[in-house]
């Protein structure tokens, strides 16, 4: 039986304040599309979280179609993506962004980050050639699958480069709670709106029952983005129900303090791992954690928890642990001890 699952950070439900709360909502009427009091209450209290009055926010069901909706919405027919390899529109989205008939050039990068060498690269392999595609926005996520996080002066050089070069910047915040709060980051929510064209808050993976919301504060893609949002399937008919639960989750600072605990207890559970004798593939940053374990112990740890193998090695393979905002200290002392009994 397993005792505890590792694989994600939106296994658990909702925030029980985010239940009540949207169980509060009973049989009220409101508005659709996202013109509901919820809605641009909780717009208004993220542009004040991010100290940007003039950037546009919208509601859309998850990454995956956040990430969809933005770059098909950017990107002229002819005009490609810049993503690290081990980026989730590149990895774990079906083919959702070359769906729409735009190209993903991919880089290694170091740690799960793209560099500006990196986005040089593409741009000196392409050039100004007609007959390839036109690398035109740069993605990259904080986190990045690897639990890695960009700095300020990181994300600052990367944000200059773009602008120089008549690039978008978007940036994935699937997990930005636990990327903003991580104690090897020093970018704010305000960087963050200020450095790039787009980005998106996460909620599914912060407490959220689902949702994501969209921060747009580049003039050229706002213009008419509703009508990409509906197109795409991404303007809800109740988008009163995302609304309601960001307004829950910027109340009182939960938002921070559900990213927080996600990874203080990744912290903890990889002080105990290095503890036992075991290295990592990455820094630990965040709540995705990858240590590397012999094979025969990944076995005997699988008996008893659930989780991913990220890479397999000749000698070791690298597991990919992941820490929620709601995850017990019990799970951690369990992994713990019986990873020691295992050793």
């Amino acid at each position: 039986m397993i005792k505890y699952s590792y694989k994600n950070d939106y296994s658990e439900a909702t925030h029980p304040q985010v239940l009540s709360d949207l169980t509060n909502l009973g049989n009220i009427q409101f508005e659709g599309y996202g013109l509901d009091e919820y809605s641009l209450k909780a717009e208004n209290m993220i542009r004040i979280k991010i100290k940007s009055h003039t950037s546009d926010v919208h509601f859309i069901s998850g990454g995956t179609h956040a990430n969809l909706t933005v770059l098909s919405s950017v990107l002229r027919p002819h005009e490609a993506v810049i993503a690290p390899s081990t980026g989730h529109i590149s990895v774990h989205e079906t083919g959702a962004i070359e769906a729409t008939g735009h190209k993903i050039c991919t880089r290694e990068g170091f740690n799960g980050k793209l560099s500006v060498t990196d986005i040089q690269s593409v741009l000196d392999e392409h050039g100004d050639d007609e007959h390839m595609v036109k690398p035109r926005l740069v993605y990259i996520s904080l986190t990045t699958e690897c639990g890695t996080v960009y700095t300020k002066s990181e994300l600052t050089q990367i944000s200059e480069f773009c602008r120089s070069n008549d690039l978008y910047l978007y940036i994935d915040g699937a997990r930005l709670g636990a990327a903003v709060n991580s104690d090897d980051c020093d970018l704010d929510y305000p960087d963050i709106a200020a450095l790039s064209d787009a980005f998106f808050i996460g909620g599914t993976k912060n407490g959220a029952l689902f949702g994501e919301a969209i921060v747009i504060s580049n003039e050229q893609i706002k213009k008419d983005f509703r009508y990409i949002l509906k197109q795409r399937g991404g303007l809800l008919a109740k988008t009163a129900i995302i609304g309601t639960q960001f307004c829950t989750l910027f109340t009182d600072g939960l938002y921070d303090k559900l990213a927080k605990h996600s990874n203080q207890t990744a912290k903890k559970l990889a002080d105990g791992i290095k503890k036992a004798g075991y290295e990592f593939l990455f820094p630990v940053q965040s709540n995705i954690i990858i240590p590397l374990f012999p094979h025969e112990t990944v076995k005997k740890l699988l008996e008893n928890y659930a989780f991913y193998e990220f890479k397999n090695f000749a000698d070791r393979t690298a597991v990919r642990l992941v820490t929620s905002w709601a995850a017990p200290e019990t799970a951690v002392s369990d992994f713990i001890n019986d990873l020691n009994s295992i050793s």
